[in-house]
């Protein structure tokens, strides 16, 4: 059994999630209310919000090498991250965000074992599902089974959230639209995934909810037709 997803992007009318003006408190308020255990962000969508490049490092303080106290009632969610390349190194800094209780990292079995030292010296806690990439599936089921994540939002990029509709692992889709028209010929959307072969179809969503929520920025709830058990 593995948790409820739900997409949730920020975007503008033709589909960017760059280089628009998002209202990010209205993004984030919106967010709290879905009422999730866990979010599954991007690794690449970490190193965007938090301006560095991969392998980048930042200064640390004592207590990062400390194991940190966890209060079992803090209802705040958990922040998973894919990351078997070892890209990120800036946990302390992720663990400031004052809406994550703590964080567990995704790997797999090609993840570098000097990464997961690296993990292991600060108490970062990890999962390897996968051999060369991230089993998606697999780690989705240990996070309902081992974390009690029952419901779980996906705050990334077009690569996750494409990889997760390609695999039937997605229930709903929330998409803030904004009034803007960014253009461009860079892939920077909401789903990014190989171009369907000639007998694939398209993902069929039907539209659940549509809220105009601030002035002209428009909410709406898509349901995904998935097969998969939850």
């Amino acid at each position: 059994m593995i948790p409820w997803v739900i997409l949730y992007n920020a975007m503008s009318l033709d589909g960017r999630i760059t280089g628009f003006n998002a209202d990010v408190e209205l993004y984030y308020e919106l967010a709290t209310e879905l009422d999730v255990d866990a979010v599954l962000m991007g690794s690449n969508t970490v190193l965007t919000g938090f301006g560095v490049k991969a392998g980048e490092t930042v200064e640390e303080a004592e207590d990062a090498f400390k194991p940190r106290k966890k209060d079992a009632a803090d209802d705040r969610p958990l922040l998973v991250v894919p990351d078997s390349r070892g890209k990120i190194r800036i946990w302390s800094e992720l663990l400031k965000m004052p809406y994550i209780k703590d964080v567990l990292v995704l790997c797999s079995r090609s993840t570098p074992s000097e990464y997961l030292d690296f993990l292991d010296e600060r108490y970062i806690d990890y999962l390897v599902v996968g051999y060369q990439r991230v089993d998606l599936e697999a780690a989705l089921d240990e996070l309902n089974t081992n974390f009690g994540v029952k419901k779980l939002r996906v705050d990334s990029g077009g690569i996750l959230n494409g990889a997760l509709l390609r695999e039937g692992l997605a229930d709903e889709v929330h998409l803030l639209i904004h009034p803007e028209l960014v253009g461009g010929t860079t892939p920077n959307s909401i789903f990014q995934a190989p171009d369907l072969e000639e007998n694939d179809v398209p993902i069929k969503l039907y539209l659940d909810n549509m809220e105009k929520v601030k002035g002209d920025i428009i909410y709406l709830k898509y349901k995904v037709f998935n097969e998969k058990l939850k």
